[in-house]
C-alpha cells in the first residue's frame, strides 16, 4: 500500500514547494514601484532640502536695494611733473667760470645763473673787430683810389675832343676809373663780412652768460664751478627749471583698453605715497595721442591737471589716480555679489526659465524664500551695478550667498530598496 501512494505524495509536496515562488514572483512588482517611489521622494526632499533651507538650516545672506550714485572710475599711476618745465644748455664749449643758482632757487627771467669763462671768446671778437677796421680802411683807400680814376677819365675825354690826347690814353682812364668803382664795391662786401663775423663772435660771447629765459624755481641743476661743458654734439643740458610749481599735472599711463573712455575734461582724483591720506583732485586736461609700449604692454599718457598751491606736491612724486568716466545719481543700485550668485536647486528644478539677452537674473529673498527677479542693469562701478528696469524696489533683500548653520542637519540619505 505504501508503494502504491508514494507517487501522489510526491505531487502533493512539489505543488507545496512551487506556491511560495508564485507567490514572491507576484509581489516583486511591488517592492520595485516602492523603491521607485523612495529614490524619487529622496531626490525632491534633497532638492527642497538645498533649495529652502531645509527648514531654516541654511541661512541666506543679502544685501538690501538702495537708491544712489553709481560712478565708473578707470584707475592709473603716474608721476607728477610741472606743466612747463625749461631746459637751460650751453650753446659754446667751455670752463664754467662760476655758478650763481642752485636747486630751489627762485629766478626770473633774464637772471644770470652760471658763467662761461669768457675769455676765448672775446679774443675772437677782439680778431674780428681788428679785420673789421681793416676792412673799413681799405675801403676808404679805395675810395679815394676811385675818386682820382674818375677826375683823370674825365681830364683825358676832355683833352681827346681838342685832339690832345690820343684816344687810347682816354681808354686807359676809362678803364682805371671802372675797376677802382669795382674796387670799392669789394671792399663794401668785404667791410659787411667782416661786420657778420664780429657780431657773430659777440653772440657767442654772450652765450658765455647762461641765463634764465623763465621766470620760475630750479629744480634740477647738472653743472658745478670748474666742470667743462663740451657742446660739441648736442647741447648740454645745465639748469632744469619749473615755470610754475603752483600748477602741476600727473601724467598717467593708462592702458588701451581703458584709454577709450577716457575724455577731456573727466573728473579725477588721485594720491600720492607722502599723503596716502590726502585726496588731491584734478581734471583730465589732454589725452596724448602717442602709444607707450613697455614690455607688449600699450599704454597712453593722459595729463590731469593738479593745482599745488600748498606746495606740497613735488616733481616725480607717484600718484595713483582714478579717472571718472561716467556716472549715475541717485539711481536703484544693487550689489555686484547678488549678480553671481545662483541656487543650485533652484538652477537644477529649472523653475526660473531662460533670462533674455542683456537682462540678469537676480534672487531676492521674499516669505523666507528666494524668488527669481529679471533685472535690466545698467552702469556698473565694480561694487554697485544700476538697475535699469525690474520689478524691484528699494529695500528689496538679494541674496548674494548662503552659508549653513551650526545646527544645520546633515543631508537626507540617497533612499535605496531592500530585495
Amino acid at each position: 500500500m505504501t508503494e502504491t501512494n508514494a507517487p501522489e505524495q510526491q505531487a502533493e509536496w512539489g505543488a507545496r514547494r512551487a506556491a511560495p515562488a508564485s507567490a514572491v514572483g507576484r509581489r516583486r512588482p511591488w517592492r520595485l514601484a516602492l523603491a521607485i517611489l523612495a529614490l524619487a521622494a529622496a531626490a525632491a526632499g534633497a532638492a527642497l532640502y538645498w533649495t529652502l533651507g531645509a527648514d531654516g538650516a541654511t541661512r541666506f545672506m543679502t544685501r538690501k536695494v538702495t537708491r544712489g550714485p553709481v560712478t565708473r572710475k578707470v584707475t592709473a599711476s603716474g608721476a607728477i611733473n610741472p606743466v612747463i618745465t625749461v631746459q637751460i644748455g650751453s650753446y659754446v664749449s667751455g670752463v664754467i667760470q662760476a655758478r650763481y643758482c642752485d636747486y630751489n632757487t627762485r629766478v626770473v627771467k633774464g637772471q644770470l645763473c652760471a658763467k662761461i669763462d669768457p675769455r676765448p671768446y672775446q679774443i675772437v671778437v677782439d680778431q674780428n673787430k681788428a679785420s673789421l677796421a681793416v676792412a673799413r680802411a681799405q675801403l676808404a683807400k679805395d675810395k679815394a683810389g676811385l675818386a682820382y680814376a674818375r677826375i683823370n677819365y674825365e681830364r683825358s675825354r676832355r683833352l681827346s675832343a681838342t685832339k690832345a690826347v690820343s684816344p687810347d690814353v682816354v681808354d686807359n682812364a676809362k678803364s682805371v676809373y671802372d675797376q677802382a668803382q669795382a674796387q670799392v664795391g669789394l671792399d663794401e662786401a668785404m667791410v659787411a663780412q667782416r661786420e657778420a663775423e664780429l657780431r657773430a663772435a659777440e653772440i657767442n660771447l654772450g652765450y658765455t652768460d647762461i641765463i634764465s629765459p623763465v621766470d620760475g624755481t630750479v629744480v634740477s641743476r647738472s653743472v658745478e664751478t670748474g666742470q667743462t661743458v663740451a657742446a660739441s654734439f648736442q647741447t648740454p643740458t645745465l639748469f632744469l627749471i619749473a615755470e610754475d610749481l603752483t600748477a602741476m599735472q600727473v601724467d598717467t599711463n593708462v592702458s588701451e583698453s581703458d584709454i577709450g573712455e577716457v575724455k577731456l575734461g573727466d573728473k579725477a582724483s588721485f594720491t600720492v605715497e607722502s599723503f596716502p591720506k590726502r585726496v588731491f583732485h584734478g581734471e583730465v586736461t589732454q589725452v596724448r595721442q602717442s602709444p607707450q609700449t613697455i614690455q607688449n604692454v600699450v599704454t597712453y599718457d593722459a595729463v590731469i591737471s593738479a593745482p599745488n598751491r600748498d606746495g606740497l606736491l613735488k616733481p616725480g612724486m607717484t600718484a595713483t589716480a582714478r579717472i571718472t568716466v561716467d556716472e549715475r545719481k541717485d539711481v536703484l543700485r544693487v550689489a555686484d555679489q547678488a549678480f553671481r550668485y545662483a541656487p543650485g536647486g533652484l538652477a537644477t528644478l529649472s523653475a526660473s526659465g531662460e533670462v533674455p539677452e542683456g537682462r540678469a537674473r537676480l534672487w531676492v529673498l521674499r516669505d523666507g524664500r528666494p524668488q527669481p527677479v529679471v533685472v535690466l542693469p545698467g552702469l556698473d562701478d565694480d561694487a554697485f551695478t544700476e538697475i535699469v528696469e525690474g520689478e524691484i524696489r528699494v529695500g528689496d533683500e538679494v541674496i548674494i550667498g548662503e552659508e549653513e548653520t551650526a545646527e544645520s542637519p546633515r543631508p537626507p540619505a540617497r533612499a535605496s530598496s531592500r530585495r
